[in-house]
């Protein structure tokens, strides 16, 4: 048994329950992190510590601190200056949101510069906030442990280049694993390489990784973390014609990412700033980034790469919560944060998921997860215009911040969602993301969308209502049995969405009728 397998089978079990009472809480404890990172400052603030957090706020300010630190062994006085001047800032700003706990940790300049140990004096003298510097072995730890919070069980190598140093660290599943290095190998360090010319740094980089990154740390998924890493991703995504813009979970095969990294690396910075996608602020180091991704690439040749957009600060947060938290689904949990406030009846759509439970016989637990997913998404744009539901749900579920999910998942649960508003299966602007999905897929969308509509019209979204039917599929027939509560049940409006759902299964027959003796 390899060790994903044992990893997978040794994890504890993760709770999918819906739990409206919690998620509707309108009083959360700001939580706010500060990063101070050998290339940027970045201030994320977000609604409080949880499996998966959304930023209420995120800036960033290039500070460099590593920039010309291999030469000088100092953080350079104008870039001392501006880092204290944008701790003020975010010190103020996190202030004045009501944040109630704010963490800062420092990475590879502040823990290598001489007057690090000054520079941090200065910021806790003039903030107050105490200032956690971490060594090259936590830095990796926390990366690995972003990825490991931001997907559904990985198992791969993280790498995570930052302004200063590059850490990998091995995701698996649940936990990081014991081996791990940390490499002067940043997106400044490598840019001073790089000025020295093209054919030397590959060299130097290929004989440093060559010393420290051993052959043997090496697994078929590539996870890449960092601001550097991301950019690359947004701008293959532009020059692909990606269907979804999201950079966390984007997945491309090894051969593809250094087919676009030679390309990047190698083109004259005007014509690079040019390029669609490309952040302004990142278009000076996406060369070295580029760069660096192709020759890790070279030196670990896994199957696959699938970028983060979750790394050390979340790493940070997740590693913060308690072990019952760490086994909540991270989609699950964000699919009812946003979800369930925003219904009319919070507390239908636990009820839901066990109406929508023999739909699919042999329903895996992956799938399990996503139909729950669905179900707490199913009255979020109750308050939209009937007219644009379908289509606005579909736009805005396939781009939501979503973790836990990957790219081919997102299309399916915005497709769940587009059908249940009673999107019709052929709507072009379905298309580039749908061609994400197999036909099987596709279909079994339009089947849970439509049994949704059709629950929600029997019961008006009324839990007790809900629970007095039953619905069954048979070989040659859909069949709704519902509970007098219902009134109703062979309205026009209930036998025209059991129409569509039996059309969706690909049946001609569907029978109602109430069922005997309930009330």
């Amino acid at each position: 048994m390899d060790v994903a397998n044992k990893a997978r089978q040794g994890s504890a079990k993760r709770s999918l329950a819906l739990d409206a009472a919690r998620v509707s809480r309108l009083e959360r404890d700001h939580y706010a992190i500060i990063d101070i990172g050998s290339n940027s400052v970045r201030l994320v603030v977000y609604d409080g510590i949880g499996r998966a957090p959304l930023p209420r706020f995120n800036e960033k300010s290039l500070c460099r601190l590593g920039e010309g630190l291999a030469q000088t062994g100092a953080i350079a006085p104008e870039n001392f200056s501006r880092t204290i001047e944008a701790l003020r800032r975010f010190r103020a700003i996190a202030d004045a949101m009501g944040v109630d706990r704010i963490d800062a940790t420092a990475t590879e300049a502040m823990r290598r510069a001489s007057n690090g140990p000054e520079l941090q004096r200065l910021i806790e003298a003039e903030t107050g906030l105490t200032i956690r510097i971490l060594s090259g072995a936590e830095e990796a730890r926390f990366a690995a442990l972003g990825v490991v919070s931001g997907f559904f069980r990985p198992v791969g190598l993280v790498g995570d280049m930052g302004g200063g140093s590059l850490e990998v660290a091995e995701a698996l599943d649940d936990h990081v694993g014991d081996r791990w290095v940390s490499l002067p190998l940043g997106a400044l360090p490598v840019e001073a390489l790089m000025a020295q010319g093209l054919s030397a740094a590959k060299d130097r980089i290929d004989a440093m990784l060559k010393a420290d990154l051993p052959p043997a740390l090496t697994r078929p998924v590539f996870y890449p973390v960092g601001g550097g890493w991301r950019a690359f991703a947004r701008v293959h995504q532009m020059a692909v014609g990606a269907p979804i813009h999201v950079v966390h979970g984007y997945t491309l095969s090894t051969d593809a990412v250094r087919d676009f990294a030679k390309t990047l690396y190698r083109m004259a910075p005007d014509k690079l700033a040019g390029l669609p996608g490309m952040p302004a602020r990142r278009a000076r180091t996406l060369p070295a980034a580029a760069l660096l991704l192709d020759r890790v690439l070279k030196r670990l040749a896994p199957e696959e790469v699938v970028f983060s957009a979750l790394g050390l600060r979340e790493g940070w947060l997740y590693s913060q919560l308690s072990e019952r938290e760490r086994y909540l689904d991270p989609l699950v949990e964000g699919a009812q944060a946003i979800g369930l406030p925003l219904a009319r009846v919070p507390g239908f759509a636990p009820e839901l998921v066990r109406w929508t439970a023999t739909l699919f016989p042999g329903e895996t637990a992956a799938e399990t997860r996503l139909r729950v997913a669905v179900c707490a998404l199913s009255d979020h744009a109750w308050r939209d215009h009937p007219d644009v539901r379908a289509e606005e749900s579909f736009r805005r579920l396939l781009h939501f911040p979503f973790i836990g999910i990957t790219h081919a998942e997102r299309a399916y649960l915005a497709s769940c969602i587009h059908a249940r508003y009673g999107g019709k299966f052929d709507d072009p602007y379905l298309g580039p993301a749908q061609a994400l999905l197999s036909k099987a897929a596709r279909r079994r969308a339009q089947v849970l969308g439509r049994a949704i509509s059709l629950a929600y019209r029997i019961s008006a979204g009324m839990p007790p209502v809900l629970a007095g039917s039953r619905l069954t599929v048979a070989s040659d027939c859909v069949h709704l049995a519902v509970g007098e509560a219902a009134r109703v049940p062979d309205s026009e409006a209930v036998a025209d969405r059991l129409k569509l759902l039996a059309s969706a299964i690909g049946l001609k027959k569907f029978r109602v009728e109430t069922l005997a003796g309930s009330t």
